[in-house]
């Protein structure tokens, strides 16, 4: 007749901070585990090697960690491979919201440099809104055209004000030339009577 070992089994999952199904009670010292009915002589047991834990089993993650690596290359993504939809794998969503805070975040930094000032921020800030620029680099190249054109539009600017000014002076001095002539003749006339 076989001792049932129940109690001791449970009692020794309990100690041992494990399954029962973990638990290994030595088959030689039966009669000596069947004795032990508390934690404490549980204990003992365990001291004494007469019941053990037994080791994890091991579950190797070589295989996945081949077929992850392989995916990262872009393998095993066919058609045949993909359950969801374009729009469920990507969502044209997240992809706005990316681009969208990287191009802000691009023209908060040009403004905070100086590179741009906030009228020229706010009409670029819309122009992202409107879909005008796909990425980081169009933006930039955008920036740097605004930039240019407007350098040149001042410049063209302050060369038309400084003409204008030459041009006001020397009709100036002209005038001044004619009445001076005037003058003259006149006093020229004055002294010949």
């Amino acid at each position: 007749m076989t001792l049932s070992l129940k109690l001791q089994k449970r009692l020794a999952a309990e100690v041992l901070k494990c399954g029962k199904r973990k638990v290994w009670l030595d088959p030689n010292e039966v009669n000596e585990i069947s004795m032990a009915n508390s934690r404490q002589n549980i204990r003992k047991l365990v001291k004494d090697g007469f019941v053990i834990k037994k080791p994890e089993n091991i579950h190797s993650r070589s295989r996945a960690r081949l077929a992850a690596a392989a995916k990262a290359k872009g393998r095993h993504t066919g058609y045949g491979k993909r359950r969801g939809t374009r729009e469920a794998r990507l969502p044209t969503s997240l992809l706005w919201m990316r681009r969208m805070r990287v191009l802000r975040r691009m023209l908060r930094k040009y403004r905070d440099q100086k590179k741009i000032d906030k009228h020229m921020y706010h009409e670029l800030y819309l122009k992202v809104k409107g879909n005008v620029y796909k990425n980081k680099r169009v933006l930039m190249e955008s920036i740097h055209k605004e930039k240019a054109e407007r350098l040149r539009e001042k410049a063209i600017a302050e060369q038309f004000d400084s003409r204008r000014t030459k041009n006001k002076a020397s009709r100036l001095r002209k005038l001044q030339r004619r009445e001076e002539r005037l003058a003259q003749g006149l006093n020229f006339e004055q002294k010949k009577k």
